[in-house]
């Protein structure tokens, strides 16, 4: 995702994350004063001392989107959204109300995603977000100052664990009513989205509190890895350790192993939910007559 913020200032991308993946043993071995840092979003804290240091110059989040619009896709995005949401207007689903809603949960940079071409096929968006200068002592007395945008400090973060918080509020409803929060008491059954009619797909370490989550809930799982490069190992990895259902080159295109994998799973819960429906409505019977 950030490869056109690099291009765009000139920065060597292999230079910044070589210096964000020591930067946990840079601050760990500071003498006297050791310090721990969340390895999944350091990054963010590198990308502000690059823009401290005139590195990204003026980098704002208007700038940011603007970039996004550079993001390239996997293979088959962003069409294959409406692809699977088609599989639920067949007359046996649509009935029963069933539909597919498309969430990012990433610890990327939420206004890249935003400017990209995926932000519109998408329900929803859980990704790091950067803020302008501080708000000063007393900002609530007086008028919004006209500071700067550029960004200065960071206002959200994603990391491995609270990935598997946005899975719990889409799990609740939390994203779709201003009456529930993640921590609201929800009984399972009455719970918007069931984490088994979930379909978890991603490619790295930081998603495997998720992976586990969704699993254990029986929900499906699918790790993915990017057309030709080398991480296809790490995706083998999780297979091999029973974390994902199933593993698939991350191209979406109508046709290939993913969509196949991803269709069939989309019509397999949507099959059990028409069964589990239709034999609550069987329970019920037939209204008892009336004798004259």
């Amino acid at each position: 995702m950030q490869d056109p913020l690099f291009a765009e200032f000139g920065v060597d991308a292999k230079k910044f994350w070589d210096e964000t993946n020591a930067l946990e043993a840079y601050y760990r071995d500071i003498p006297g004063n050791p310090t721990r840092v969340g390895k999944d979003t350091i990054y963010l804290n590198h990308i502000l001392t690059y823009v401290r240091e005139g590195k990204f110059k003026d980098l704002t989040n208007a700038k940011l989107r603007e970039l996004g619009a550079q993001v390239k896709l996997a293979p088959g995005l962003p069409d294959f959204f409406d692809r699977m949401r088609d599989i639920t207007k067949d007359e046996r689903y649509a009935k029963h109300d069933i539909s597919i809603e498309h969430y990012i949960v990433s610890t990327g940079i939420r206004p890249m995603i935003e400017g990209s071409p995926i932000f519109e096929a998408v329900d929803g968006v859980w990704a790091c977000e950067f803020l302008p200068e501080a708000a000063p002592p007393g900002f609530l007395e007086t008028l919004p100052p006209a500071g700067s945008d550029v960004i200065a400090q960071i206002g959200y973060t994603i990391d491995n664990t609270s990935k598997t918080r946005a899975i719990f509020e889409i799990n609740k409803g939390a994203n779709k009513s201003e009456n529930v929060e993640v921590n609201s008491v929800v009984p399972e059954g009455e719970r918007r989205v069931p984490m088994q009619n979930m379909i978890y797909i991603a490619d790295g370490p930081s998603d495997i509190p998720s992976f586990s989550l969704i699993n254990s809930k029986g929900g499906k799982t699918l790790g993915v890895y990017a057309p030709g490069d080398a991480n296809y190992g790490n995706a083998a990895q999780l297979e091999e350790q029973g974390r994902v259902n199933s593993i698939a080159e991350a191209d979406y295109t109508e046709g290939s192993a993913a969509d196949r994998w991803l269709r069939r799973a989309v019509q397999q819960m949507a099959e059990r939910i028409v069964r589990e429906r239709e034999a609550i409505l069987a329970s019920y019977g037939g209204a008892p007559g009336h004798k004259v």
